[in-house]
């Protein structure tokens, strides 16, 4: 006969079962050695990846006395890989402590792995002299344009990405918020430097995208709260001042900071005016950046004020610079939204430009919809970069994980900017108060010209009005690519950047 089961809720309170406590998480580092062949040089280095416990160490108030007591609460693991050169000791002795960089991308919610296996680590994904993707499986090299020559490597994986977790019993959106995300890959910068003994080496960072808003905000919040000072920040593709780059009723800035890189799109698809087509790149940019800044700047401010020859006549000229047609233009009351222009300018051909490399085409269902359905650029990386990231930990670095490596979480919209509340997101102040205060902190931008998600142009408006004074206005360098938002998968551009990034480092 069964043994009946007891019905454990008509025991007294105290023998009711009891939750187990949520479990501490554990760190796990995996570490190899290898050798990466460049020429007749050869550079032995020692690769670090796995996680690392971050913890609130706040004191808290009892909530049993209220008395003050310490806390080390584990808040979430933290995944990143590291690349240190193994002859560092001996460059120390010669030249000085060996530099160190630290690394993240955009998104929110992308991981390391497109500057990662793209531009910085030993090894990238090979893609063709554009930077096509070849067919599945894909395939990674040997990187002769590492930085791992003049720094060595740190990629982060912020919280929710790559194999970041939060902590059992965290709220699942904890660090999904600009100060937090901030608080934690500061936390783990400071740790970093602790653990492996790098407080006396030159610091830089470098982000991508979303990861120059980190690191524009990082700049002032390592010197503030952890009292660490930066020689250099690398800024890819800047994205400090979201009001440039944001399409709403009312917004001027858009419109006229996106016409230069609706020109270089045109120009590269043969859409232009013959007469432009036979010009430079460079200088038809020029011409766009040109009447964007005068008469479209000024047609755009006078609203519906402005007179109807006027309005016909700037049409035609916005037409002229973006490939589009006049009768569109007006249509569009002036203002092609970048939404729209993807799908607007080959329509005829059948064709839809990417959004983060206008280079890129891709065809869809219909020639008739007003928005495109996915980037063709990223349909041409994002499974080369993914396959890449989980062969190269688990093939080459030996890290063993069951759980997926998140290449990029969908969780921009769920973002939080409590911090700006009822204001455009600008961080320029950091970079600018931080460089106020470290006089030894230069900063690089690289732009690409075929970016339409973060437009050269928009990224000089924010430079320009970051409120530097003397001196500080030459310790920022700017660079741009005929290339488009992952610039270093154009192999000319992936040449010409990797040695400015070295000469940067060097430099500092």
């Amino acid at each position: 006969m069964p043994t009946p089961t007891p019905d454990r809720s008509a025991l007294p309170p105290a023998t009711q079962p009891i939750a187990p406590a949520p479990a501490e998480p554990q760190e796990r580092l995996v570490t190899t050695e290898h050798r990466l062949a460049l020429g007749k040089k050869t550079l032995d280095y020692t690769a670090t990846c796995g996680t690392v416990v971050l913890r609130d160490y706040t004191p808290r108030d009892d909530p049993k006395d209220g008395v003050q007591r310490k806390n080390d609460k584990a808040t979430a693991t933290l995944f990143f890989t590291a690349y240190t050169l193994k002859s560092a000791a001996r460059a120390a002795q010669k030249n000085g402590p060996r530099p160190i960089t630290f690394s993240f991308n955009g998104g929110p919610g992308s991981s390391s792995v497109w500057l990662h296996l793209g531009l910085l680590g030993p090894r990238r994904v090979a893609t063709d002299e554009m930077g096509n993707a070849p067919p599945p499986p894909y395939a990674l090299v040997d990187n002769e344009h590492t930085l791992l020559t003049d720094s060595d490597l740190v990629f982060i994986d912020p919280v929710g990405t790559g194999h970041s977790r939060m902590a059992e019993g965290e709220k699942s959106t904890e660090f999904h918020d600009y100060q937090r995300d901030l608080d934690s890959v500061g936390e783990f910068i400071r740790l970093y430097l602790t653990r492996y003994g790098r407080w006396g080496s030159p610091k830089y960072l470098i982000g991508e995208s979303y990861g120059t808003t980190r690191a524009a905000g990082l700049s002032l919040h390592l010197q503030d709260k952890h009292d660490i000072q930066l020689n250099g920040v690398m800024l890819v593709s800047l994205a400090i001042d979201l009001q440039t780059l944001s399409f709403d009723h009312g917004n001027e800035l858009p419109y006229a900071l996106f016409l230069p890189t609706y020109a270089a799109t045109a120009w590269y698809h043969q859409a232009l005016a013959p007469e432009l087509q036979r010009q430079p790149l460079a200088q038809v940019v020029q011409a766009a950046e040109t009447f964007a800044n005068t008469e479209y700047t000024v047609a755009l401010m006078q609203g519906s004020k402005l007179a109807e020859p006027e309005r016909a006549r700037v049409a035609a000229q916005v037409a002229r610079y973006s490939g589009l047609t006049p009768g569109y233009v007006l249509k569009a009351d002036l203002r092609p939204e970048v939404s729209r222009y993807f799908k607007e300018l080959l329509r005829e051909r059948g064709q839809v430009v990417g959004r983060l490399d206008t280079r890129f085409l891709g065809q869809e269902r219909d020639d008739v919809g007003e928005h495109p359905e996915t980037d063709p650029f990223m349909n041409n990386v994002v499974g080369a970069y993914a396959v890449g990231i989980n062969r190269l930990l688990k093939e080459t670095l030996k890290y063993e994980a069951d759980a997926p490596y998140v290449v990029h979480a969908p969780i921009w919209d769920k973002w939080s900017w409590k911090d700006f509340a009822n204001k455009y997101v600008n961080v320029g102040a950091s970079l600018r108060k931080a460089m106020q205060a470290n006089p030894h902190l230069r900063v690089y931008v690289a732009s690409g010209y075929f970016d339409l998600g973060t437009p050269h142009a928009a990224g000089d408006y924010t430079l320009n009005h970051l409120g530097l004074r003397g001196t500080a206005i030459e310790r920022v360098r700017v660079s741009y690519f005929e290339a488009g938002h992952m610039m270093y998968i154009h192999q000319p551009s992936l040449l010409r950047m990797a040695r400015e990034l070295r000469a940067f480092v060097q430099a500092g």
